[in-house]
C-alpha cells in the first residue's frame, strides 16, 4: 500500500478477474480514455453493487465489461490502495474462461499475456499488486 488511507475514508469495494486461458496466459485489459487511470492496464473487474456478493459482482462485470462466463478457482489477497482521489478494496479471483471468448466492451484493449510479462505493462497501482503476488507463486 503506497498511500496514507484516512480511517474515515469511504473505502469502494472492487473485484477482479485474474483469468487464465488454456496455455496459461492472463487477460488484462486497457482501461479507456475518459476514464480515472486511462490509458492504464488492469485486471478486469468493477465496483461491487450495493446487496451484491464478490462472487456476484464478478459475474456481473465480466458480462458488461467481457460478454463472457468466467468460472471462479480460489480468491487471491485483498489489496486496499488509496488513489488520489478514491480508495478502494480490491478482492481478486483466479479465474478461467467459460465457453466464450472475451470481447473488449467497455476497453481501449484486451490482452493475453505471459504471467511474467505483467511487469512490463503500465499496471494500475492496485493491479500492480496483484500481479506481485502472482509473480511470487509461480
Amino acid at each position: 500500500m503506497s498511500a496514507e488511507i484516512s480511517s474515515e475514508a469511504r473505502i469502494m469495494e472492487v473485484v477482479c478477474a485474474v483469468l487464465f486461458d488454456q496455455q496459461g496466459k492472463v487477460l488484462v485489459c486497457q482501461r479507456p480514455e475518459g476514464k480515472m487511470l486511462a490509458g492504464k492496464w488492469e485486471f478486469p473487474g468493477g465496483k461491487v453493487d450495493a446487496g451484491e456478493s464478490f462472487e456476484e459482482a464478478l459475474h456481473r462485470e465480466m458480462h458488461e465489461e467481457l460478454d463472457c462466463e468466467v468460472l471462479i478457482r480460489r480468491k487471491l489477497s485483498p489489496v486496499l490502495h488509496a488513489y488520489e482521489s478514491l480508495t478502494i478494496r480490491l478482492h481478486p479471483f483466479v479465474c478461467s474462461l467459460g465457453e466464450d471468448l472475451p470481447r473488449a466492451l467497455e476497453h481501449a484493449a484486451i490482452s493475453w499475456v505471459e504471467s511474467s510479462e505483467l511487469n512490463n505493462l503500465d499496471l494500475a497501482c492496485a493491479d500492480r499488486e496483484i500481479a506481485n503476488e502472482l509473480l511470487l507463486s509461480s
